[in-house]
């Protein structure tokens, strides 16, 4: 006899209460493995799959995409063991897990022998129907305010009864050919009455609902049509929706200033080529910056610091992470290097690289884009020369660097064409004064233009 456990949104870290649906990887009838991937979220900080720790066939799916849904908040149910496949067909007798599940594969889920396992009995013949991945109800706390109109459907004139408002509970269907026939075709159950006893869908019912002609565009209302030529509207939620909330503190709680200088890199760049070209792994050049920046941190280390506000306390902090602007399809990310002030810039370069390649194919983990220090930002990337970046609350500080481009440059007494790049320092005034920041700068820069300098403090 199968059983059906029900999978719930899991505790995914860093204190993140909720998630939106990005993607279903699997559809109600489908089989799925233990630990593996059912649905793609967001989640402010990280794009996240996350595996379902039963191994059965899918009978529910709860929300659709770009639904959001709390941490505890049903995600699917799985028919496991002996007749899983007919059970697909059960939705509503659930139980609690009784198998030993896969463990703790995502923080705060797994199995949990901390409590007897219940079985759910279900009467003879009254077995409730599983809820479609359209049909499967939204816990109270992720239902929407208000409910959305919808086009009276023409699958039930189809039928031969008048069209119906959409099915609110579990939609009368046992059979999950029926299930599989409407998917295939597009037929949103909700919208069918069926023909069979109390209301039954029925194959039939389905295949009339394909060969029923599309239903002609409804007009679009007056209203309507203003509101959409007002402009379009985009949710500030998931990673944007972090991303400007976390802005907007540093701006209300950091006294922000910057100071900026520009810098005769060829000799930086003239380096890097000769390591290059000495052989082994490659150098990148924000890696050697990086290394110039934890140097310059260990001679100014008020700038690796941040602002207890509770305790009214500036904390100066023993370790580098340093975090470094990366730009994705999702939007600006900050990936965090841990310990940077203890890698070598080809460790650097390696770790930039991996954790670039994390950030653009959305698997950066929650934990890769907190806890940093100070922030590394190289929009020259972009073709810009200059610019002041806010501050990635709670750090004190962040070091812009622009385009390296070949400019007129007056060198030793004459006027060259010289590499010439534009660095920015945007600190939180609290925790220094313009004499620190400006040292700080200005020992960057030297290091840009001179980098014998950095192996004093190699």
């Amino acid at each position: 006899m199968a059983q059906v456990m029900e999978f719930k949104l899991p505790d995914l870290g860093e204190g993140l209460t909720e998630a939106e649906i990005v993607r279903w990887l699997v559809a109600v009838g489908d089989v799925v493995a233990v630990d593996q991937p059912v649905v793609e979220v967001e989640t402010a900080k990280a794009m996240v799959e996350v595996p379902c720790p039963y191994g059965g066939v899918v009978t529910a799916r709860f929300g659709e995409e770009g639904t959001e849904l709390p941490v505890g908040a049903p995600l699917i149910t799985v028919a496991v063991g002996a007749g899983a496949g007919d059970a697909a067909a059960v939705a509503g007798a659930g139980a609690e897990p009784e198998a030993s599940g896969s463990g703790n594969v995502l923080v705060g889920y797994g199995t949990d022998h901390s409590r007897p396992a219940r079985r759910r009995r279900v009467r003879p013949g009254s077995a409730a129907p599983a809820p479609t991945p359209a049909t499967a109800p939204l816990p109270a706390a992720a239902a929407p305010a208000a409910p959305v109109a919808a086009p009276a459907p023409a699958a039930a004139a189809a039928a031969g009864a008048a069209p119906a408002a959409l099915v609110t509970g579990p939609v009368p269907v046992i059979s999950p050919l029926v299930r599989k026939l409407a998917r295939d075709h597009g037929i949103d159950l909700r919208a069918l009455r069926g023909s069979g006893p109390e209301g039954l869908i029925l194959r039939a019912d389905v295949e009339a609902a394909v060969k029923a002609p599309a239903p002609a565009p409804a007009p679009v209302p007056a209203a309507a049509a203003a509101v959409a030529a007002a402009g379009e509207r985009i949710p500030l939620k998931g990673l944007r929706g972090a991303v400007a909330d976390k802005l907007s503190r540093s701006r209300r709680e950091i006294p922000d200033a910057t100071c900026w200088v520009d810098a005769d890199a060829t000799e930086l760049m003239a380096a890097r080529a000769a390591m290059n070209a000495a052989g082994g792994p490659k150098v990148s050049v924000l890696a050697l910056l990086a290394r110039i920046c934890t140097a310059a941190l260990a001679r100014y280390p008020e700038l690796n610091s941040t602002v207890d506000l509770a305790a009214n306390e500036i904390v100066r902090l023993p370790a580098v992470h340093l975090g470094f602007a990366a730009q994705t399809e999702r939007g600006l990310v900050v990936p965090v290097v841990r310990d940077a002030h203890g890698r070598s810039a080809e460790s650097l370069t390696a770790e930039f690289a991996r954790m670039t390649e994390l950030a653009r194919t959305g698997r950066l983990a929650p934990s890769d884009l907190t806890g940093g220090t100070f922030t590394l930002n190289n929009y020259g990337v972009f073709g810009v020369d200059g610019s002041t970046p806010i501050i990635n609350h709670p750090e004190a500080a962040m070091l812009g660097v622009g385009r390296i481009v070949p400019k007129p440059w007056v060198h030793q007494g004459e006027l060259a064409v010289r590499q010439v790049v534009q660095l920015s320092l945007t600190f939180d005034h609290r925790v220094c004064d313009g004499g620190a920041a400006g040292g700080f700068l200005r020992y960057v820069a030297d290091c840009v233009e001179s980098p014998a300098v950095l192996l004093r403090s190699l």
